[in-house]
This record gives structure tokens, C-alpha cells and sequence, in this order.
């Protein structure tokens, strides 16, 4: 679960190292706790990093969902939708490509939760413990972690 302190310490360390303003990245994965990225997580951090003046990129795979859920009923319904188009209701249109996500450009890394986390950035929903992120996803975590650079969720 997101922890809003967890996210103010680090902004604020961040912060005080130096007086430029910081470059950080979010990962969504869909719209929606079931099949997506969880709407409440995402805002909330987008607010708080608004509050906080960072320079935000956000970025999700241009992939079609694991499946698409009904979050009246909770069943799967026969449709395809794109992670990318659907993390752009959140984003509000302004979203970029996993593919172009940069490590080297940004100073931190944010990943709402949700079951796209599960389903859309890995196949966990399906392989539990044998399970694997996204090959380009990985890329980016490992870059993140060499570097030290903060990552949170």
C-alpha cells in the first residue's frame, strides 16, 4: 500500500540535496484497481508531487490488458482494451510509452499499485511465484536500484 510519508521523506531528502527541480517518473498500468493501476493511489501521488513542484513524466506499456473486469460486477468482460490508452484517463492524455522511459533522465520512480501491477506489468496474476516482470520494466528497476536512486509505490 502507498505510504504518503514514505513518499514526503523522500521528496524532502531529495529536495534538499539540491535546489534544481526534480525530474521523477511514474509508471501506470491501466485504469482501475481490478485490471489497472488503483485511481485513488495514483492521484494521490500525483497531487503530492504536484504540491512538491517535481517535474513529472508519466510512462505505461503500449500492450493490450491481461483481461478487461467489470468493476460493477467484477467479471471479466470479452473486450480488449490498451494499457497505455486506459493509464491516459489518469494521466490525462499526457502519457508516454514504457519503451521511452530513460532512467538516466530521472531522479526517482513512482508505481502506483493495482492489479495491473499483476496483470499488465507482470504475469504474476498467472505464474504466482515462477512469475516475471516485463522485460523493459526490469531494465528500468535495475537502472533505478544501481544508480540509488529513490523508488517507491
Amino acid at each position: 500500500m502507498f505510504r504518503l510519508s514514505s513518499l514526503t521523506s523522500i521528496i524532502r531528502r531529495q529536495s534538499s540535496q539540491q535546489a534544481r527541480r526534480r525530474n521523477v517518473a511514474m509508471i501506470l498500468h491501466g485504469c482501475g484497481v481490478y485490471d489497472g493501476t488503483e485511481i485513488h493511489e495514483a492521484t494521490s501521488m500525483l497531487i503530492h508531487l504536484d504540491r512538491h513542484h517535481v517535474s513529472l513524466s508519466i510512462f505505461a506499456p503500449d500492450r493490450d490488458q491481461v483481461d478487461v473486469i467489470n468493476h460493477i460486477s467484477g467479471s471479466t468482460m470479452n473486450e480488449k482494451r490498451n494499457v497505455l490508452i486506459e493509464s491516459a484517463r489518469i494521466a490525462r492524455g499526457n502519457v508516454h510509452s514504457l519503451d521511452d522511459l530513460n532512467a538516466s533522465n530521472f531522479d526517482a520512480l513512482f508505481i502506483p499499485g493495482g492489479f495491473g501491477v499483476a496483470k499488465n506489468l507482470s504475469n504474476f496474476a498467472s505464474e504466482n511465484a515462477s512469475c516475471a516482470l516485463l522485460a523493459k520494466l526490469e531494465d528500468i528497476v535495475k537502472k533505478f536500484h544501481s544508480d540509488g536512486k529513490p523508488m517507491g509505490q
